[in-house]
């Protein structure tokens, strides 16, 4: 690694170790796992530029950025115009458990806690840079197949806030959507035009649906907070409140949801009747105009068209 990226500033560093980690990952598979690796580049950048304009490619590639340029060329043209569907530690998620295997939990915990290890070694802050705090693991059933998700993995909490209200828009499962913008951005459940009726896409996870999550700084069992308690009806113990999307449980139950209809078929709203198709929609719109007048004070004045990742077809093996 370049001296000057070592003595850089956490973002840069992070960035750097963790598109790193992606590409050696990707080099030594025999799967096709570039889009992963395009995605993840363009999270990156897109990070950076809003963050501060001077966390540049160039900046965090350094001496390689011709090289990956001209191998990934398409996040370097649209990061500074185009919106990510999900923070960079999502990507780094799905790589590992395609490489480590769905059912192999204690090696997907163990790879990612490594890696945040190497994150946290020299760091100038106990900021968690563009990396995650958490992961929870969502299954129907105990012999059933695991679901992954982890904690957001920004660097400031605008970044937070606008990847919030982009995977409620474009990634997540329409029921944890539901349920996050119902209190996302208010910390409050969002009201009707009228002013008079709360908007409520909460909902009840079916009997059988676990969801057990733990730290990846430590690897102690964390129980739901009172967030995720107030959105999918988890029980808790805890008073500890995380902002609203912000927790491992939406990404994990999302990907449960929309990989197994039969599970999400049996999820209930907590109050049907204030979540119609006008309700939705008003939530829907305080969400958008929320977006806009973030993206604004991040000086990202583009259309909000999000990002597709290139996919190949063909393997790419670059190291950097």
């Amino acid at each position: 690694m370049a001296e000057e990226i070592i003595e850089s500033d956490d973002f840069v560093r992070n960035a750097y170790i963790i598109i790193n980690e992606m590409l050696d990952l990707s080099n030594h598979t025999t799967e096709d796992t570039t889009v992963l690796v395009d995605e993840i580049l363009h999270s990156i950048f897109f990070l950076g530029t809003i963050t501060n304009s001077a966390y540049t490619p160039k900046k965090i590639l350094d001496v390689k950025f011709a090289e990956i340029k001209a191998l990934y060329p398409k996040p370097f043209e649209c990061y500074s115009s185009q919106l990510p569907r999900r923070s960079p530690f999502s990507c780094v998620l799905d790589m590992i458990v395609r490489l480590t295997g769905q059912e192999n939990e204690k090696g997907i915990q163990t790879t990612l806690q490594r890696l945040i290890d190497d994150l946290r070694k020299g760091a100038k802050s106990d900021q968690k840079c563009l990396f995650s705090s958490a992961i929870c693991i969502s299954q129907a059933g105990q012999s059933s197949v695991k679901h992954y998700g982890v904690s957001m993995s920004t660097s400031t909490r605008d970044a937070r806030e606008i990847m919030v209200a982009v995977s409620c828009c474009h990634e997540w499962d329409e029921y944890v959507a539901g349920a996050v913008m119902t209190y996302f951005p208010n910390k409050k459940k969002n009201k009707s035009k009228d002013r008079k009726t709360e908007i409520d896409g909460t909902i009840r996870l079916p009997e059988n649906v676990k969801c057990r999550a733990f730290s990846l700084l430590d690897g102690k069992v964390k129980p739901p907070c009172r967030s995720c308690a107030n959105l999918f009806s988890l029980k808790t113990s805890t008073i500890e409140k995380w902002p609203y999307g912000n927790c491992a449980e939406s990404e994990s139950l999302s990907n449960l949801f929309k990989n197994e209809a039969q599970v999400k078929n049996r999820v209930e709203l907590q109050t049907p009747m204030s979540w119609t198709a006008e309700y939705k929609e008003g939530a829907k719109k305080t969400l958008l105009t929320f977006l806009k007048n973030s993206l604004k004070k991040v000086n990202f004045n583009q259309d909000m068209i999000v990002y597709t990742p290139t996919i190949s077809g063909e393997k790419v093996n670059v190291h950097i």
